[in-house]
């Protein structure tokens, strides 16, 4: 047996979309590495990319494609033949469209794969079919409306500056989980003297890289930055010729909004003690270099977008722009590929009308003229990362529901469906990947061919849309053409990249201009916290939802799964232990709570079932569950989005899913 090395990419969704190295032998992985060779990732992987080709060749992978024999959710299916199951897909498209015309059909997808091309290219589809669109929301598009209402579409610092950064706040990301490699620079910043302070609503497991731990009351973090500058202004800690040059808006800013956030109102709405609010200004603020890393957990509230557009001020009051080591690393894409000739908008005879992701289960239920009659789902598995499941789970029961789920595993979406596609990991097809943690970009090949019978994304779409009839050549080019005419463009970050490596599959570094971090691409060339074309014009705190509940329940990331991905790992599964739901000593001892016994959170949404954790990591009035589950690997019936809601952020549509509150009871 003569194994093969080949550069890969991590397709998951994670701003360190790490490179791979895989060794392959007689068309199987062997073993999957880190590449010591990329530029940012450095040859280290977590936990749940190690054994990667556990889950290429996992004995759980669907291989055919599958039609439901049984009651929906059951899981009873028989095997049918590709041709077969194209057929039904399509013949029941022609009776819907038929009978409520083609909006009747709705795609679900969001980041089950990053890849560019195998994550876009069902919007083409659909757009020509005339479905109705998905507004793909549930991440961080709040997030990205925030910093964009501040700094447009500056490019966010290279996350390297970190290194050379004197003061890192981790501020609500639990990196140790979510982006390991920004933690390997936030350690040799501490070996040359830097202090790093974390700022989360309980002590994650990446406390322990921090010197001082901040624990915020959820929803307030906008509150807390206000605080901070209300005190950076009061001792005019700040850069006064900075922000004379290059923000728009201060005086304003300081005098309609800072002048009512002194650090005792501060410290009523944070929980933050005044004297830690008052330190962490003077450090802030006397950082020769400050350097703010945001998650993106913080904004998904009722008021993230404005609490990201608030804390994404921070910065420009003592001119960290403009000094090495200095700025807030948003994770947000720098784009530089274009994205529109994969999705073809104009294949749209007429604008389609557009449901939000988040409120899948209102769809399912509520929407008419028409209803939704077909779900195409690929690359996700809603059942378990949506909000609401209950009513998602009601919706998929419903029996003149066309459901198609096109995966790599059985997941408890895929038992709700009608029809079942085989699909293929990322080892199996072409792609190319940028980072939104980092600026690399990678183009690779199909490492080994598909699993028996396992379709990519877009052949399967291909397949769709030759039974449909749809004569555009677009639908017949291989997807390494696609990639190919997505490279075919001059992005400044394009200009002086090696384009003869990313054509051999090797990571490439995007150039940036030696003076990117003060290239403000605002209409007026300025960071713009007054910004006119905002309906507010100015950033300030406003409350979260909350509910009529004692208690914020925290979804944190787990470091053995990523939202539904790894499930399928037994040994994976086996290491987060069970679903626990972390409490205070406090708040157990108030209720009446062991430490290991079954309990019940609930709310007006839904009721689940956990076992009781308490530890003082969680502060009075939070309890937490870390990672997603299976519902079979759950003590009851549901996992945690059966008490999460389909509320919406201020702002860019995007999912509330830490803007929730509980009650707990013995089970």
């Amino acid at each position: 047996m003569t194994s093969e090395f080949k550069r890969s990419v991590c397709p998951y969704d994670c701003p360190d979309t790490c490179g791979l190295v895989i060794e392959a032998a007689d068309n199987r992985v062997v073993k999957v590495t880190g590449d010591p060779e990329h530029p940012y990732t450095r040859g280290t992987l977590c936990p749940k990319m190690t054994h990667y080709e556990r889950t290429v060749h996992s004995p759980s992978r669907l291989t055919h494609p599958l039609l439901r024999t049984g009651e929906k959710g059951s899981g009873s299916f028989r095997q049918i033949t590709w041709e077969e199951a194209i057929e039904r897909i399509t013949d029941g498209w022609t009776k819907i469209i038929a009978q409520y015309g083609a909006e009747a059909i709705l795609p679900y997808s969001y980041a089950g794969t990053m890849g560019i091309v195998q994550r876009n290219c069902g919007e083409a589809f659909f757009h020509r079919l005339g479905a109705s669109r998905l507004e793909r929301t549930i991440c961080s598009s709040a997030k990205g409306y925030g910093w964009t209402s501040v700094m447009g579409s500056t490019l966010v610092p290279n996350p390297l500056e970190a290194q050379a950064s004197d003061f890192i706040i981790l501020w609500g990301t639990n990196a140790l989980a979510t982006n390991i490699h920004f933690l390997n620079l936030v350690r040799e910043a501490k070996k040359r003297g830097a202090k790093v302070w974390l700022v989360d609503t309980y002590e994650t497991p990446t406390a322990q890289i921090a010197d001082q731990v901040v624990m915020v009351r959820p929803g307030t973090d906008g509150a807390l930055a206000l605080g901070i500058m209300h005190i950076m202004v009061r001792e005019n800690w700040i850069d006064q010729e900075f922000i004379g040059k290059h923000v728009q808006g201060f005086e304003e800013f300081k005098v309609d909004i800072l002048s009512s956030y002194p650090p005792e109102k501060v410290s009523e709405l944070t929980g933050i003690d005044v004297g830690l609010l008052e330190q962490m200004a003077k450090i802030y603020s006397q950082a020769s270099a400050p350097f703010i890393s945001l998650g993106s957990g913080l904004s998904r509230y009722g008021n993230g977008a404005m609490t990201v557009r608030t804390i994404t001020c921070l910065p420009a009051l003592v001119g960290a722009w403009a000094k090495r080591g200095g700025g807030l690393l948003a994770n947000i894409s720098a784009k530089p590929l274009d994205l529109d000739k994969i999705k073809r908008v104009d294949f749209m005879q007429v604008p389609t009308r557009i449901v939000n992701m988040n409120q899948l289960g209102n769809a399912l239920s509520e929407l008419s003229e028409p209803p939704i009659m077909s779900l195409f789902v690929f690359h996700s598995n809603p059942v378990i990362i949506a909000p609401d499941q209950n009513k998602i789970i009601q919706g998929l029961m419903r029996e003149d529901l066309f459901t198609v789920v096109h995966e790599r595993f059985l997941t408890d979406t895929a038992r709700y469906a009608d029809i079942v596609l085989p699909a293929t990991t990322s080892l199996e097809h072409p792609d190319i990947y940028c980072s939104y943690g980092h600026y690399c970009i990678q183009r690779v090949s199909a490492v080994i061919p598909p699993l028996p019978e396992a379709k990519s994304n877009w052949e399967v779409f291909q397949l769709l849309a030759q039974a449909m009839d749809f004569e555009e050549p677009f639908f017949s080019q291989s997807a390494d053409e696609l990639i190919d005419q997505i490279m075919n463009i001059q992005s400044p970050l394009l200009k002086d990249a090696d384009l003869i490596e990313l054509q051999k599959g090797n990571p490439v570094e995007l150039h940036l201009p030696d003076d990117y971090k003060m290239a403000f691409n605002t209409p007026s060339g300025k960071i713009e916290i007054l910004n006119p074309t905002d309906a507010e014009s100015l950033p300030r705190y406003i409350e979260s939802y909350g509910d009529d509940a004692p208690y914020y329940l925290m979804s944190s990331p787990s470091l053995y799964s990523l939202n539904s991905s790894f499930n399928e790992r037994q040994e994976l599964v086996d290491k987060k232990e069970a679903a626990y739901l972390l409490m205070n000593p406090l708040d157990a001892e108030e209720k009446g709570l062991c430490d290991g016994q079954e309990v019940i959170a609930f709310n007006e949404r839904g009721e689940v079932n956990f076992i009781m954790k308490i530890t003082a990591k969680v502060p009075p009035g939070v309890v937490v569950s870390e990672g997603l589950f299976k519902l079979k690997d759950m003590p009851g019936s549901r996992s945690i989005n059966a008490l999460t809601s389909q509320r919406l952020t201020d702002r860019a549509g995007a999912s509330t899913l830490y803007d929730v509150k509980v009650d707990v009871r013995p089970a």
